[in-house]
């Protein structure tokens, strides 16, 4: 009897969180990790890569990285905007740059019938938090 307790509670645990993992998802960018390597030449940092994907008229939550970040827009336009500066559309083959701990206010789809892809590169620590999201 202990043996089943023992067993349900860590696969009632991973049910409730592939479900909260799941609605989350629905309601947010898909979020594609590319690539994350150590990087040999600066010890102790990491190389992330990710692909974001907004279907139309999508958008992120307010949020700040602990890390730097670099902003690719694949295809579409996205609209980002960091504390301090004003909104701006970017459009495929535009980039952007994030200071570590900036925080990034608005980041959204600028289209309401198109879909909009970036590729986002960061370079953290490993025990940094690759997205925090902002209390306002």
């Amino acid at each position: 009897m202990n043996v089943l307790r023992f067993c349900a509670a860590p696969l009632v645990a991973l049910a409730l969180t592939v479900s909260a993992s799941a609605f989350a998802h629905d309601a947010s960018e898909k979020i594609t990790v590319l690539q994350d390597q150590m990087l040999k030449n600066v010890p102790g940092e990491k190389a992330l890569m990710v692909e974001v994907d907004y279907k139309p008229g999508q958008a992120s939550i307010a949020h700040k990285h602990e890390g730097t970040v670099m902003a690719y827009v694949l295809s579409g336009a996205v609209t980002s905007q960091v504390k301090g500066e004003d909104a701006k559309t970017y459009k495929a083959g535009e980039f952007w740059y994030e200071p570590a701990g900036a925080e990034h206010l608005v980041s959204k789809n600028a289209s309401k019938t198109k879909p909009a892809k970036l590729l986002v590169f960061m370079v953290l620590s490993p025990e940094q938090k690759v997205l925090i999201p902002l209390e306002n």
